[in-house]
Protein backbone atom coordinates (compact mmCIF):
# COMPACT_ATOMS: atom_id res chain seq x y z
CA UNK A 1 0.00 0.00 0.00
CA UNK A 2 0.88 3.38 -0.52
CA UNK A 3 2.78 5.13 2.10
CA UNK A 4 2.50 9.18 2.23
CA UNK A 5 4.72 11.70 4.11
CA UNK A 6 2.93 12.52 7.76
CA UNK A 7 3.70 16.37 7.36
CA UNK A 8 6.61 17.45 9.15
CA UNK A 9 7.06 14.51 11.81
CA UNK A 10 9.08 12.27 9.60
CA UNK A 11 6.63 9.22 9.68
CA UNK A 12 5.00 8.06 6.82
CA UNK A 13 1.71 6.10 6.58
CA UNK A 14 -0.36 3.79 4.56
CA UNK A 15 -2.55 5.79 2.64
CA UNK A 16 -5.46 3.74 4.49
CA UNK A 17 -5.83 4.47 8.19
CA UNK A 18 -8.05 2.05 10.38
CA UNK A 19 -10.01 3.70 12.66
CA UNK A 20 -11.75 3.01 15.95
CA UNK A 21 -15.45 3.95 16.25
CA UNK A 22 -16.97 1.16 14.49
CA UNK A 23 -14.77 -1.82 16.42
CA UNK A 24 -17.45 -0.89 19.41
CA UNK A 25 -19.56 -2.98 17.36
CA UNK A 26 -18.42 -6.24 17.05
CA UNK A 27 -16.72 -8.71 19.48
CA UNK A 28 -12.82 -8.77 20.41
CA UNK A 29 -11.75 -11.85 18.42
CA UNK A 30 -13.60 -10.01 15.25
CA UNK A 31 -11.33 -6.96 15.96
CA UNK A 32 -8.23 -8.98 16.72
CA UNK A 33 -8.84 -10.61 13.09
CA UNK A 34 -9.61 -7.17 11.50
CA UNK A 35 -6.84 -5.43 12.62
CA UNK A 36 -4.05 -7.97 12.30
CA UNK A 37 -5.56 -8.63 8.49
CA UNK A 38 -5.04 -4.47 8.42
CA UNK A 39 -1.85 -4.67 9.48
CA UNK A 40 -0.20 -7.75 7.76
CA UNK A 41 -1.33 -6.44 4.62
CA UNK A 42 0.25 -2.92 4.67
CA UNK A 43 -1.97 -0.90 6.93
CA UNK A 44 0.20 1.38 9.51
CA UNK A 45 -2.15 3.83 11.07
CA UNK A 46 -4.35 3.10 13.85
CA UNK A 47 -6.95 5.58 15.53
CA UNK A 48 -9.11 6.18 18.44
CA UNK A 49 -10.32 7.97 20.95
CA UNK A 50 -11.11 7.50 25.05
CA UNK A 51 -14.76 8.64 24.27
CA UNK A 52 -15.94 5.91 21.73
CA UNK A 53 -17.74 3.70 24.35
CA UNK A 54 -16.09 5.62 27.03
CA UNK A 55 -12.80 3.93 26.24
CA UNK A 56 -13.98 0.42 24.42
CA UNK A 57 -12.46 0.98 21.31
CA UNK A 58 -8.71 1.86 23.19
CA UNK A 59 -9.32 -0.84 25.35
CA UNK A 60 -10.32 -3.41 22.96
CA UNK A 61 -7.32 -2.04 20.39
CA UNK A 62 -4.80 -2.96 23.78
CA UNK A 63 -5.90 -6.24 24.02
CA UNK A 64 -5.83 -7.25 20.56
CA UNK A 65 -2.44 -5.71 18.80
CA UNK A 66 -0.34 -4.13 21.89
CA UNK A 67 2.20 -6.64 20.90
CA UNK A 68 3.28 -5.38 17.73
CA UNK A 69 3.47 -1.79 19.10
CA UNK A 70 6.45 -1.38 16.86
CA UNK A 71 4.47 -2.13 13.49
CA UNK A 72 1.82 0.97 13.36
CA UNK A 73 1.19 4.49 14.08
CA UNK A 74 -0.46 5.03 16.86
CA UNK A 75 -2.96 7.95 17.70
CA UNK A 76 -6.01 8.51 20.03
CA UNK A 77 -8.01 11.41 20.60
CA UNK A 78 -9.28 13.47 24.10
CA UNK A 79 -11.65 15.80 24.75
CA UNK A 80 -9.80 17.48 27.73
CA UNK A 81 -9.86 21.16 27.05
CA UNK A 82 -8.04 22.19 30.49
CA UNK A 83 -4.72 20.78 31.61
CA UNK A 84 -6.45 18.55 34.57
CA UNK A 85 -8.73 16.62 32.37
CA UNK A 86 -5.92 16.80 29.32
CA UNK A 87 -3.58 14.13 32.05
CA UNK A 88 -6.42 12.19 33.48
CA UNK A 89 -7.43 11.31 29.79
CA UNK A 90 -4.16 10.72 27.90
CA UNK A 91 -3.60 8.84 31.30
CA UNK A 92 -6.32 6.53 31.01
CA UNK A 93 -5.77 6.36 27.25
CA UNK A 94 -2.31 4.65 27.88
CA UNK A 95 -3.41 2.51 30.20
CA UNK A 96 -6.89 0.69 28.20
CA UNK A 97 -4.08 0.57 25.14
CA UNK A 98 -1.08 -0.92 26.97
CA UNK A 99 1.50 1.24 25.74
CA UNK A 100 4.19 4.12 27.15
CA UNK A 101 3.04 6.46 24.43
CA UNK A 102 1.05 7.54 21.98
CA UNK A 103 2.35 8.64 18.21
CA UNK A 104 -0.04 11.39 17.91
CA UNK A 105 -3.14 12.98 20.79
CA UNK A 106 -5.55 14.70 19.08
CA UNK A 107 -7.43 17.62 20.90
CA UNK A 108 -10.90 16.50 19.53
CA UNK A 109 -13.80 18.06 18.19
CA UNK A 110 -12.63 21.72 18.66
CA UNK A 111 -15.51 24.49 18.52
CA UNK A 112 -18.09 22.33 18.60
CA UNK A 113 -21.56 23.60 19.37
CA UNK A 114 -22.24 23.06 23.49
CA UNK A 115 -25.89 22.52 24.86
CA UNK A 116 -25.43 25.01 27.26
CA UNK A 117 -24.41 27.70 24.63
CA UNK A 118 -21.49 30.06 24.43
CA UNK A 119 -18.85 31.20 21.74
CA UNK A 120 -17.68 28.28 19.47
CA UNK A 121 -14.10 29.99 19.93
CA UNK A 122 -14.32 29.22 23.22
CA UNK A 123 -12.51 25.61 23.33
CA UNK A 124 -9.33 27.33 21.49
CA UNK A 125 -9.21 30.24 24.67
CA UNK A 126 -9.41 27.02 26.61
CA UNK A 127 -6.43 24.67 25.39
CA UNK A 128 -4.30 27.70 24.68
CA UNK A 129 -4.50 29.32 27.95
CA UNK A 130 -2.53 29.14 31.10
CA UNK A 131 -3.51 25.33 32.86
CA UNK A 132 -4.78 24.27 29.32
CA UNK A 133 -4.70 21.38 27.07
CA UNK A 134 -1.78 22.41 25.16
CA UNK A 135 0.59 23.16 28.40
CA UNK A 136 -0.54 19.54 29.35
CA UNK A 137 0.41 18.32 26.06
CA UNK A 138 3.72 20.01 25.76
CA UNK A 139 4.47 18.47 29.14
CA UNK A 140 3.46 14.86 28.48
CA UNK A 141 5.57 14.84 25.03
CA UNK A 142 8.83 16.05 27.19
CA UNK A 143 7.42 13.17 29.70
CA UNK A 144 7.40 10.73 26.29
CA UNK A 145 3.91 9.95 26.61
CA UNK A 146 2.80 11.32 23.33
CA UNK A 147 5.25 11.80 20.14
CA UNK A 148 3.45 14.66 17.98
CA UNK A 149 0.19 16.86 18.95
CA UNK A 150 -2.82 17.10 16.44
CA UNK A 151 -6.11 18.83 16.65
CA UNK A 152 -9.60 18.13 15.13
CA UNK A 153 -13.35 19.08 14.32
CA UNK A 154 -16.38 18.16 12.68
CA UNK A 155 -18.46 20.53 10.02
CA UNK A 156 -17.97 24.11 9.74
CA UNK A 157 -14.13 24.95 10.23
CA UNK A 158 -13.86 28.32 11.09
CA UNK A 159 -12.16 27.35 14.40
CA UNK A 160 -10.46 24.58 13.16
CA UNK A 161 -8.56 27.01 10.64
CA UNK A 162 -7.70 29.78 13.57
CA UNK A 163 -6.47 26.94 15.90
CA UNK A 164 -3.66 25.95 13.67
CA UNK A 165 -3.06 29.36 13.04
CA UNK A 166 -2.23 29.77 16.69
CA UNK A 167 -0.31 27.04 17.29
CA UNK A 168 2.15 25.00 15.26
CA UNK A 169 -0.03 21.46 15.57
CA UNK A 170 1.92 18.44 14.28
CA UNK A 171 -1.38 17.42 11.91
CA UNK A 172 -4.91 18.67 11.67
CA UNK A 173 -7.77 16.33 11.00
CA UNK A 174 -10.96 17.40 9.13
CA UNK A 175 -13.94 16.15 7.41
CA UNK A 176 -13.33 15.98 3.71
CA UNK A 177 -15.35 14.04 1.00
CA UNK A 178 -17.09 15.00 -2.61
CA UNK A 179 -20.48 15.40 -0.28
CA UNK A 180 -19.04 17.97 1.93
CA UNK A 181 -17.36 19.58 -0.24
CA UNK A 182 -19.94 21.86 -1.24
CA UNK A 183 -21.27 21.96 2.81
CA UNK A 184 -18.40 23.04 4.32
CA UNK A 185 -16.34 24.28 1.27
CA UNK A 186 -13.73 25.94 3.05
CA UNK A 187 -12.19 22.77 4.49
CA UNK A 188 -10.58 22.62 0.96
CA UNK A 189 -10.13 25.88 0.30
CA UNK A 190 -8.54 27.46 3.33
CA UNK A 191 -7.95 25.00 5.78
CA UNK A 192 -6.64 22.52 3.81
CA UNK A 193 -3.89 25.10 2.04
CA UNK A 194 -3.14 26.48 5.49
CA UNK A 195 -1.70 23.31 6.63
CA UNK A 196 -0.17 22.71 3.53
CA UNK A 197 1.63 25.60 4.29
CA UNK A 198 2.13 25.28 7.65
CA UNK A 199 3.84 21.36 6.93
CA UNK A 200 1.36 19.61 8.81
CA UNK A 201 -0.24 16.59 8.47
CA UNK A 202 -3.77 16.51 7.20
CA UNK A 203 -6.06 13.38 8.35
CA UNK A 204 -8.85 12.96 5.93
CA UNK A 205 -12.21 11.68 8.05
CA UNK A 206 -15.51 10.57 6.74
CA UNK A 207 -14.60 9.67 3.51
CA UNK A 208 -17.97 8.15 3.22
CA UNK A 209 -20.12 11.28 4.61
CA UNK A 210 -20.66 9.14 7.94
CA UNK A 211 -22.03 6.14 5.43
CA UNK A 212 -24.02 8.80 3.23
CA UNK A 213 -21.85 7.69 0.18
CA UNK A 214 -22.02 4.10 1.11
CA UNK A 215 -23.89 3.25 -2.61
CA UNK A 216 -20.72 5.43 -4.10
CA UNK A 217 -17.81 3.84 -2.33
CA UNK A 218 -15.32 3.80 -5.24
CA UNK A 219 -15.49 6.85 -6.03
CA UNK A 220 -15.30 8.52 -2.78
CA UNK A 221 -12.79 6.63 -1.22
CA UNK A 222 -11.06 7.70 -5.14
CA UNK A 223 -11.77 11.63 -4.76
CA UNK A 224 -11.14 11.37 -0.53
CA UNK A 225 -7.57 9.48 -2.16
CA UNK A 226 -7.07 12.02 -3.99
CA UNK A 227 -6.75 14.95 -1.91
CA UNK A 228 -3.26 15.77 -0.28
CA UNK A 229 -3.36 14.41 2.41
CA UNK A 230 -1.20 12.29 4.82
CA UNK A 231 -4.00 9.60 5.10
CA UNK A 232 -7.69 8.62 4.48
CA UNK A 233 -8.98 7.29 7.55
CA UNK A 234 -12.16 4.85 7.65
CA UNK A 235 -13.83 2.09 9.88
CA UNK A 236 -14.62 -1.01 9.47
CA UNK A 237 -15.97 -3.44 11.23
CA UNK A 238 -16.38 -6.75 8.90
CA UNK A 239 -13.74 -8.44 7.05
CA UNK A 240 -15.58 -8.12 3.43
CA UNK A 241 -15.49 -4.10 4.21
CA UNK A 242 -12.15 -3.45 5.18
CA UNK A 243 -11.18 -5.87 2.25
CA UNK A 244 -12.89 -4.09 -0.30
CA UNK A 245 -11.04 -0.27 1.23
CA UNK A 246 -7.65 -2.23 1.45
CA UNK A 247 -8.51 -2.55 -2.58
CA UNK A 248 -9.44 0.96 -3.12
CA UNK A 249 -6.14 2.27 -1.58
CA UNK A 250 -3.97 -0.41 -3.36
CA UNK A 251 -5.81 0.16 -6.60
CA UNK A 252 -5.78 4.09 -6.50
CA UNK A 253 -4.92 6.26 -9.18
CA UNK A 254 -5.23 10.07 -8.91
CA UNK A 255 -8.03 11.44 -10.66
CA UNK A 256 -8.09 13.64 -13.84
CA UNK A 257 -9.91 17.27 -13.73
CA UNK A 258 -12.56 15.48 -16.24
CA UNK A 259 -13.18 12.93 -13.71
CA UNK A 260 -13.43 14.93 -10.87
CA UNK A 261 -16.12 17.38 -12.15
CA UNK A 262 -17.93 14.45 -13.67
CA UNK A 263 -18.11 13.06 -9.75
CA UNK A 264 -19.44 16.44 -8.70
CA UNK A 265 -22.05 16.65 -12.26
CA UNK A 266 -23.16 12.97 -12.10
CA UNK A 267 -23.36 11.58 -8.01
CA UNK A 268 -26.52 10.54 -7.06
CA UNK A 269 -25.90 11.96 -3.71
CA UNK A 270 -25.68 14.96 -5.05
CA UNK A 271 -28.25 15.35 -7.52
CA UNK A 272 -30.55 18.25 -8.78
CA UNK A 273 -30.17 19.73 -4.95
CA UNK A 274 -27.01 20.04 -3.61
CA UNK A 275 -25.30 23.51 -4.82
CA UNK A 276 -22.16 22.85 -6.12
CA UNK A 277 -21.04 26.36 -5.27
CA UNK A 278 -20.17 27.39 -9.18
CA UNK A 279 -21.75 30.39 -8.95
CA UNK A 280 -23.32 30.18 -12.48
CA UNK A 281 -26.52 31.14 -11.18
CA UNK A 282 -25.83 35.04 -10.19
CA UNK A 283 -26.43 37.97 -10.51
CA UNK A 284 -29.99 37.50 -8.69
CA UNK A 285 -32.08 40.55 -9.72
CA UNK A 286 -32.99 40.83 -6.32
CA UNK A 287 -29.50 40.83 -5.28
CA UNK A 288 -30.26 36.93 -3.37
CA UNK A 289 -26.21 35.53 -3.06
CA UNK A 290 -28.16 32.80 -3.54
CA UNK A 291 -24.63 30.41 -3.29
CA UNK A 292 -24.11 31.95 0.14
CA UNK A 293 -27.86 30.92 1.16
CA UNK A 294 -26.99 27.74 -0.03
CA UNK A 295 -23.84 27.33 1.98
CA UNK A 296 -25.31 28.17 5.08
CA UNK A 297 -28.15 25.45 4.31
CA UNK A 298 -25.35 23.02 4.43
CA UNK A 299 -23.98 24.38 7.43
CA UNK A 300 -27.73 23.49 8.65
CA UNK A 301 -28.55 19.99 7.76
CA UNK A 302 -25.90 19.19 5.30
CA UNK A 303 -28.57 20.14 2.27
CA UNK A 304 -29.79 16.59 2.86
CA UNK A 305 -33.32 17.58 3.83
CA UNK A 306 -34.56 18.24 0.36
CA UNK A 307 -38.18 18.11 1.10
CA UNK A 308 -38.53 14.92 -0.55
CA UNK A 309 -39.68 11.45 0.29
CA UNK A 310 -38.83 9.32 -2.25
CA UNK A 311 -37.42 6.00 -0.64
CA UNK A 312 -37.85 5.11 3.11
CA UNK A 313 -34.29 3.72 4.27
CA UNK A 314 -32.54 6.91 2.37
CA UNK A 315 -34.88 9.31 4.14
CA UNK A 316 -34.02 7.75 7.63
CA UNK A 317 -30.34 7.39 6.88
CA UNK A 318 -30.57 11.56 5.68
CA UNK A 319 -32.75 12.44 9.03
CA UNK A 320 -29.93 10.82 11.18
CA UNK A 321 -27.56 12.40 9.69
CA UNK A 322 -28.48 16.01 8.60
CA UNK A 323 -27.62 17.78 12.29
CA UNK A 324 -24.71 15.69 12.91
CA UNK A 325 -22.83 18.48 12.99
CA UNK A 326 -25.07 20.57 14.89
CA UNK A 327 -24.63 23.57 12.98
CA UNK A 328 -28.33 24.64 13.10
CA UNK A 329 -27.58 27.95 15.68
CA UNK A 330 -24.30 29.11 13.40
CA UNK A 331 -26.84 28.64 10.25
CA UNK A 332 -29.60 30.51 11.64
CA UNK A 333 -27.34 33.02 13.19
CA UNK A 334 -25.43 33.96 9.56
CA UNK A 335 -28.93 33.56 7.93
CA UNK A 336 -30.15 36.62 10.37
CA UNK A 337 -27.26 38.77 9.48
CA UNK A 338 -27.75 38.99 5.53
CA UNK A 339 -29.24 41.93 4.15
CA UNK A 340 -31.27 39.83 1.39
CA UNK A 341 -32.65 36.58 2.51
CA UNK A 342 -34.12 33.94 0.66
CA UNK A 343 -37.94 35.16 1.01
CA UNK A 344 -36.63 37.62 -1.02
CA UNK A 345 -37.14 35.76 -4.36
CA UNK A 346 -39.75 36.62 -6.58
CA UNK A 347 -39.53 33.52 -8.75
CA UNK A 348 -38.52 35.11 -11.61
CA UNK A 349 -36.83 32.24 -13.15
CA UNK A 350 -33.88 34.16 -14.30
CA UNK A 351 -31.29 31.55 -12.52
CA UNK A 352 -32.67 28.57 -13.03
CA UNK A 353 -31.64 27.73 -16.89
CA UNK A 354 -28.11 29.31 -15.49
CA UNK A 355 -27.35 26.18 -13.24
CA UNK A 356 -25.64 23.13 -14.43
CA UNK A 357 -26.66 20.79 -12.41
CA UNK A 358 -30.70 21.18 -12.88
CA UNK A 359 -31.15 22.84 -9.55
CA UNK A 360 -34.93 23.79 -9.01
CA UNK A 361 -33.54 26.93 -7.35
CA UNK A 362 -36.88 28.40 -6.64
CA UNK A 363 -38.38 25.68 -4.81
CA UNK A 364 -34.67 25.35 -2.53
CA UNK A 365 -34.58 28.75 -1.43
CA UNK A 366 -38.33 28.36 -0.23
CA UNK A 367 -36.62 25.28 1.58
CA UNK A 368 -33.49 27.10 3.00
CA UNK A 369 -36.06 30.17 4.20
CA UNK A 370 -38.43 27.62 6.05
CA UNK A 371 -35.09 25.94 7.79
CA UNK A 372 -33.22 29.03 8.29
CA UNK A 373 -35.77 31.65 8.97
CA UNK A 374 -38.12 29.97 11.33
CA UNK A 375 -40.88 29.85 9.43
CA UNK A 376 -43.64 27.17 10.46
CA UNK A 377 -44.65 25.92 7.16
CA UNK A 378 -43.26 25.58 3.43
Amino acid sequence: MEKRRFGKTGLETSLLGMGGFHLLEIHLEDVDRLLNYYLDNGGNYIETAENYGNGHSEEKIGRTIAGRRDDFVLATKTAGRDKRSYIKSLDGSLKRLKTDYVDLHIIHGIGAMHPEGGNRFDDLKSILAPEGALEAAEEARNKGKIRFLGISMHGQPDVLIESIKSYPFDAVMATINYFDRFNFPRIEEVLVPEALKKDMAIILMKPLADGYLWKSAADAFRYAMDQPVSVVVTGANNERMLREDMEYANNFKPLKEKQRQEIFENALELGEYVCRQCGKCMPCPENINITEICKLEGYFDRQMDNGIVDNASDYALRERLKHWYGGQDIARQAYEKLDKKADSCTGCGECLPRCPYNIDIIRKLKNIDYKLGDRTVY
